[in-house]
This record gives C-alpha cells, sequence and structure tokens, in this order.
C-alpha cells in the first residue's frame, strides 16, 4: 500500500480512534507473526483500514488487550489480537511492500536496494498465501506493460491496480464477497492510483519516471495541470466518491462502521483535496462547512 488512505482525525469518535490504533498495533504483529519482524517497517495505515473494513464485513470481532511491544516496553498499549484476517493482510502487506521495491528497482530508484530485505518475509507470505502474491504479480506486469508503452489514458492505467484491491478483497472476504464490496475496493484502487500519480506527479517530471497525469495533460508541473484540468480532475475523483457512498449504503456491515464511514467518505476526500490544492484544500473545506 502507499500510505495514503488515513481518516478525517478531527470527526473521529474517541471510541474509533482507540479501535484504530489498537488495530495498527495489532497488524504489526500480525505481520511479526506471519512474516518475521522485519516487514513489519512496512505497515501503513492502508492496512489497519483494510483491517477494520474486512473484519466488519466477514463479521468477525477484534480481541482487544493491552500488551507492551519492543517499541513500547514500559507502557502497555491496546492491541488486536492476531486472528486469521489479520495474518493475512499482514501477508498482503509484506507481499505489496516486497513487490513495490521491485518495482521501483526497475525504475531505477535507490529505494528499490532494499527489496532483499524484505525477501525472506516474502517468502513466508508466499508460503501461507500464494494466492495473494500471484495476484499482486500478475496486475503489477500489467502496470508495466502499461507504463512501458507510455499510456496516456487514465482509466486505462488505473485499471490494474483497482482490479489488484478488488481481487485481495474478494481472496480476503471469501463467501462475504458481494458485487458491493467488489465495486469498493475497484473505486480504492483507482483512488490509491490517482492519488499517487499527483504525490510524484513533480518528482516524476523531474526523473524522467512514467506519470499518467503528465501523459495525460502534458504539463510540466503538478500546479500547472490542476490549474489548467482541474474541473477533469474533480470531476474524475467526486464519481469516485459518489460511487464509493452508493456501494457503501448496499454493504452488509455486523458491527458499528463510524470509523469506516469516516475514512470513506471524509478522509478519503480530504486527502485528495490536499494533493490536489496543497493546504489551501483544508481552507476550503472549512468554509464550505460553514456555509
Amino acid at each position: 500500500m502507499f500510505g495514503y488512505i488515513n481518516p478525517d482525525s478531527p470527526y473521529l469518535f474517541i471510541k474509533d480512534e482507540t479501535l484504530y490504533k489498537a488495530i495498527y498495533c495489532g497488524m504489526c504483529k500480525s505481520i511479526g507473526k506471519g512474516c518475521g519482524n522485519f516487514p513489519k517497517t512496512a505497515l501503513t495505515y492502508d492496512m489497519a483500514f483494510m483491517s477494520a473494513l474486512m473484519h466488519n464485513i466477514c463479521g468477525c470481532d477484534v480481541k482487544i488487550e493491552k500488551r507492551r511491544c519492543f517499541l513500547h516496553i514500559f507502557r502497555r498499549r491496546n492491541m488486536a489480537e492476531p486472528d486469521d484476517i489479520s495474518i493475512l493482510l499482514g501477508c498482503v502487506n509484506t507481499a505489496l511492500a516486497y513487490y513495490k521495491l521491485l518495482d521501483d528497482k526497475a525504475d531505477g530508484d535507490k529505494k528499490g536496494l532494499f527489496a532483499f530485505m524484505y525477501k525472506r518475509g516474502f517468502k513466508r507470505a508466499l508460503k501461507r498465501h500464494p494466492q495473494v502474491a500471484e495476484i499482486i504479480k500478475s496486475q503489477m506486469e500489467e502496470q508495466r506493460e502499461l507504463e512501458k508503452a507510455d499510456c496516456a489514458v487514465i482509466d486505462a492505467a488505473c485499471e490494474p491496480t483497482a482490479q489488484m484491491m478488488k481481487s485481495l478483497s474478494r481472496y480476503v472476504l471469501g463467501d462475504n464477497s458481494t458485487e458491493h464490496t467488489d465495486a469498493l475496493m475497484y473505486d480504492i484502487g483507482k483512488w490509491v492510483y490517482l492519488a499517487d500519480a499527483l504525490d510524484d506527479y513533480d518528482r516524476d517530471v523531474k526523473k524522467g519516471r512514467y506519470n499518467v497525469l503528465r501523459n495525460a495533460y502534458g504539463c510540466r508541473t503538478k500546479e500547472q495541470s490542476v490549474k489548467e484540468n482541474g474541473e477533469e480532475i474533480n470531476f474524475i475523483f467526486n464519481s469516485l466518491f459518489a460511487d464509493m457512498r452508493l456501494r457503501l449504503a448496499n454493504i452488509k456491515f455486523y458491527f458499528n462502521h463510524d470509523l469506516t464511514d469516516n475514512i470513506i467518505l471524509r478522509g478519503i476526500p480530504l486527502k485528495t483535496r490536499r494533493l490536489v490544492c496543497g493546504k489551501c484544500g483544508e481552507g476550503k473545506k472549512k468554509e464550505n462547512e460553514q456555509t
């Protein structure tokens, strides 16, 4: 994952913030149990969100205990106990990190040199869930082919990441998967890809790397691209947000879903505004809420 999926913290209930932090700590522990200790360094809040969402849709409650860990040896923290879902997601996180670093290495990015450090954890993930590795590998290969072809069609460039998220959710959810969960995860995958393209726009141009938004709009900077094509960019994101709301309304949740609603309905749009407009996006948000 890329680390873009976060809650809108000021609007998060205390109970949900407590749950969110406990699930995050629990994911760290789950990665350690399934893949070893070093892959814990690749954990992002994206996977804490995925854990909260998948547990709720599957009707599997998380068990929270106060425990110490390597980073917090003096004070016990709320921590979700590892279970089949969280360990599976830990394998997903490790495989994603490993393949992302291999991709970086192929692009000539220095970060790719660290791929070997995750290889042992990846092998453990592969042994537990070979299907996960196959899904990620096949979709990333499709992504690389599109990049080699210098694809300038935004929807086409987003497709491998969107399909990867849909396929991974199907594997995690099993019989609990529906057309609406498929569509929600497809939307989230597409959003993640576009968010990453926006975030890396100027760096990609500077280093001569592929960026679908650069190819589609032909602008040398993100600022110029947003200024000249802001209406179309907003339309793409607003269409995704509308479909996410529709899918959420048709998914059966077994427990309270204030946490995941906050992330999807508030956190993702907020992150988008920050990526598109910078800090001024937050100001626009406050003005809209006051009117």
